[in-house]
């Protein structure tokens, strides 16, 4: 086989470490991963704009590893050229790249099909390669992958519609499927924004009855629309109570928590057994509530949380979309204008999901 050409990719990318540019985007080349045999390299069509882009271009999840720095793990787009190991994938496809590009192969969790709770998982972007080349996401023209962490787009799903559903469809998909939701099953879904919708979506299409909890009535209209069968407006400082023993699974999506309402307000709305799932990420100075072990003796409920989900789980969750019908509400916006949608997000103004459009040329 000849060698592959060494090109360049280019990205919409933070290069200030000034707080206060946090969302100022200039376009940089990027160096992709050297190409192996079991790569697909994609031409990105669009990528969603997820909270873990905001929590990673503000510092709240830390310091970030190097900089220029490309975030968007929301990924669409076509295969432009395959590794020679790679069977399943051909120029042309339709495909997606989520919130992790890379795991060991060889641990317990990658035999057993978990590989996103690989210890040595590597993330989209700000993480590294084994060679020591950064990582660097999807606001850009172009993305390698291991073909583990290549997800097909199913005939009949738009690549628009796709592009959220590799993180906040997956993050949420994943613990449904894993705690058993479907018909019989009760769900609570705390808070209605990008996941939250995407929850609401999902619980719905695998026969749940859907409890979407939501602060004020401002998106009565629209939950509704997506189908939840109960809303509860948690302004309500008792709005806990009606529920107590009621639902199977409580899915938060919300990436801050009030210590003014400890964790015993959500588990006693658990049935016996039932679980709560941690799908939102607060930054790193925000905890969970207060917690006492009476807390979880009344139900015997669980706590737990999730990371995006396995290649399997994102099978199946496109297909489901696909043969549902299901579309996720985003605004598409030219990836040129990415600086308005994180700072959209970041205000709340996301109506649910934003998604970027290519307008870069792919190659120089």
């Amino acid at each position: 086989m000849s060698a592959i050409p060494e090109i360049e990719f280019k990205g919409y990318a933070l290069t200030s470490a000034d707080p206060a540019k946090w969302s100022d985007l200039q376009v940089v080349p990027i160096t992709p991963k050297t190409f192996g045999p079991h790569d697909v390299e994609i031409a990105i069509t669009h990528c969603g704009v997820c909270g873990s882009d905001i929590h990673t271009l503000t510092g709240g999840w830390g310091t970030l590893s190097e900089l220029p720095l490309v975030v968007g793990h929301e990924i669409v787009g076509k295969v432009t050229r395959v590794g020679e190991a790679v069977s399943e994938f051909k120029p042309g496809d339709n495909v997606g790249v989520g919130a992790q590009i890379g795991s060991c192969g060889e641990c317990r969790s990658c035999r057993n099909g978990d590989e996103n709770y690989c210890p040595k998982k590597i993330d989209t972007y700000n993480g590294f390669y084994p060679d020591g080349l950064m990582t660097q996401g999807g606001y850009s023209t172009g993305i390698r992958a291991h073909e583990q962490f290549v997800f097909k787009v199913p005939d009949g799903l738009e690549l628009r519609d796709a592009a959220s559903m590799m993180c906040a469809g997956l993050t949420v998909f994943s613990p449904l499927k894993v705690n058993g939701c479907g018909p019989g099953k009760n769900v609570g879904v705390i808070g209605i924004g990008g996941l939250g919708h995407y929850a609401v979506l999902f619980a719905k299409a695998m026969g749940a009855t859907v409890y979407a909890f939501t602060r004020g009535t401002k998106k009565e209209s629209d939950i509704r629309t997506m189908g939840a069968d109960y809303i509860i407006d948690t302004v309500d400082p008792e709005f806990y109570k009606p529920l107590e023993l009621e639902l199977d699974i409580i899915i938060s999506t919300i990436d801050y928590f009030s210590p003014e309402r400890p964790m015993k307000m959500y588990l006693s709305m658990l049935s016996a057994h039932g679980k709560f799932i941690c799908a939102g990420l607060p930054d790193a100075d925000n905890t969970l509530p207060p917690l006492h072990a009476f807390d979880v003796t009344r139900n015997g409920c669980y706590i737990g949380g999730t990371h995006v989900g396995s290649k399997a789980e994102a099978t199946e969750m496109l297909q489901l979309a696909a043969e549902k019908g299901i579309k996720p509400w985003i605004e598409e916006l030219p990836m040129s204008r990415a600086k308005e949608a994180v700072e959209g997000v970041k205000n709340g103004k996301a109506r649910y999901r934003y998604v970027l459009k290519q307008d870069l040329v792919n190659y120089d």
